[in-house]
Order: structure tokens, then sequence, then C-alpha cells
């Protein structure tokens, strides 16, 4: 199975998560405007990332004949759930640069746990989940 979108999703998310901890740290409410786009920008990848893995691949690897690869697809995809809500409701929450000049330690503290779930997250698909699906 070809995964190469979802690794350049990765990519891009991981550079965005970068780029946002990159500004966080320059100042939040200097760079509030610029860290809506970007997390706006990272909040598309993502939504498109998710639907496609829940349309296509999860689907599809859940009728592999591999059994080990078949109940990877079921474990990622449940353990995927709470994360992604937990992450459109972060992303929801600071969709506006008012929110981020108005608490702008909410915003840290907040991204901060957000983002290392979703760092987290891609490292694990990178290193453990996509390996055994190129397997295939």
């Amino acid at each position: 199975m070809n995964i190469d979108k979802f690794k350049s999703h990765h990519v891009e998310i991981l550079s965005a998560i970068k780029s946002l901890r990159d500004l966080t740290h320059l100042g939040v409410e200097e760079n509030s405007s610029e860290i809506v786009r970007l997390l706006s920008a990272m909040s598309l990848t993502i939504k498109m990332h998710l639907a496609i893995e829940d349309r296509i691949l999860y689907p599809s690897l859940r009728q592999s004949e591999n059994a080990t690869v078949s109940a990877m697809s079921n474990i990622y995809q449940e353990e995927m759930k709470g994360i992604a809500s937990a992450y459109i409701k972060f992303a929801n929450h600071w969709s506006n640069a008012a929110s981020l000049i108005t608490d702008p330690k909410k915003f840290r503290d907040e991204a901060n746990v957000m983002l290392k779930t979703v760092h987290s997250r891609i490292m694990k698909e990178n290193t453990e989940f996509y390996p055994a699906v190129e397997g295939l």
C-alpha cells in the first residue's frame, strides 16, 4: 500500500508544529495573527489527513490478511479519536488572534500539551504503524 501522501502530511504537520513553537517562544501577543494563520493551515491538513485515514486507510487495513496490521489499524483508529477530538477543540478555541492576546499563558500551556500529543502520535505512526503498513 502506498502511504506517501500520509507521510507528506506528517512532514507538513511537524513543520507547522515547529513553526508554532518558534512563534510562541518569540511572543504570543506579537505573533498572534501568524500563529492563528499557521494553526488554521495545520488544522486543514490534520482534518484532511484524518478524513482520508478514516475513509480509506483504516478500512482497507482492517481487511488485510495480516492480522497484526489489521489489529494495529483498529487500535490506531480508536486512539486517534480522542486525540482528534482534543485537537479540534484546541484549534477552535484558539482560532482568533484576540483569544491569544487575551490569555497568552493559557495558549502556551495548552499548545505545549496539544502539540506534544500530536507530535508524539505522528512519531509513533512513523516508527511503528507506517513501517508495518509498508511491509504488506
